[in-house]
């Protein structure tokens, strides 16, 4: 099972070169593309989705080309856009079921059967009969990968699924996402590094349209083992260090700015050298905004 991008460029009427020359091949597991709001990930899943098509290269799914036969490839796709609408006051049961039936289920005790064995993944079953447009936000993502999985596709796209959720929401997401990953290419785009560092056993970072780096995250982060260093500054010495080095993040840590910076030797004497992360990484490629 394998998902293959070849050269896949996208611009917009407006004239945002929204996606360039892109190069990627993804198989079976999680595969985690992140990347700041605005560098390219939804443009590079809805292309994937066939939902717009590239201005120039190709999309293979298990050899064969997705945009030559799109209706084949979206039966085995599952996706997961960034918002869905739902509509007011249907219950997840008559939700599921309208949607199992628009996907070709119609034989009734398999819609059944299915709706009631997806609503028991996603921890759904107690609160099925209540209206999804009141459902909490870790709720209604959870309903949406219930609506993903009707047909068991063997691609899967999330788009930024745990924006906006509480911890507890987003680890029960994380759990019914690793449990896809044995059966199908999971794609999860998204901005947030620790959705990447606790589900994911590869990944790519896009920034500006521009696929950056790819590999395993753990090996990405040895590649920048004893470069990571750290100090209190105060605006004027981060000021300096700017100049000078190159500063991949900086934060408030107990009303003191804390700069990071990646560098091979010490910058200065007072630098505390530091265990690189994948956030170190990930700032390494697109710099945190200044403090």
């Amino acid at each position: 099972m394998e998902l293959e991008i070849r050269d896949v460029s996208k611009t917009y009427a407006n004239g945002v070169h929204a996606l360039k020359d892109i190069n990627l091949t993804i198989s079976k597991g999680m595969f985690g593309l992140l990347g700041p709001n605005g560098a390219g990930k939804s443009s590079i899943m809805r292309t994937i989705a066939t939902l717009q098509t590239p201005d120039s290269g190709k999309i293979y799914f298990d050899g064969q080309d997705i945009f030559a036969t799109p209706a084949e490839f979206r039966r085995q796709l599952g996706y997961l856009p960034q918002d869905f609408g739902v509509y007011a006051n249907a219950s997840a049961t008559d939700m599921l079921d309208y949607f199992a039936r628009l996907k070709g289920i119609h034989n009734a005790k398999e819609r059944k059967n299915r709706i009631n064995e997806l609503l028991e993944l996603v921890n759904l079953t107690e609160h099925c009969h209540k209206a999804v447009d009141t459902y909490s936000g870790g709720m209604r993502q959870r309903f949406g990968i219930a609506q993903v999985l009707l047909t068991n596709p063997k691609v899967i796209i999330v788009d930024e699924p745990t924006a906006g959720l509480d911890p507890a929401e987003r680890n029960r997401f994380y759990s019914i996402l690793h449990q896809l990953t044995d059966s199908a290419i999971v794609i999860l785009s998204t901005h947030i590094v620790g959705d990447v560092t606790n589900l994911c056993d590869d990944m790519g970072i896009l920034n500006q349209g521009t696929l950056l780096s790819r590999g395993k995250p753990d090996e990405l982060v040895a590649s920048i083992k004893h470069q990571i260093w750290h100090k209190s500054v105060s605006r004027n010495e981060l000021k300096t260090l700017r100049d000078n080095y190159k500063v991949i993040s900086t934060r408030i840590v107990k009303g003191n700015i804390q700069a990071t910076i990646q560098s091979e030797t010490a910058p200065t004497a007072s630098f505390i050298q530091s265990t690189a992360d994948l956030e170190d990484f990930y700032f390494s490629y697109v710099p945190e905004l200044a403090v």
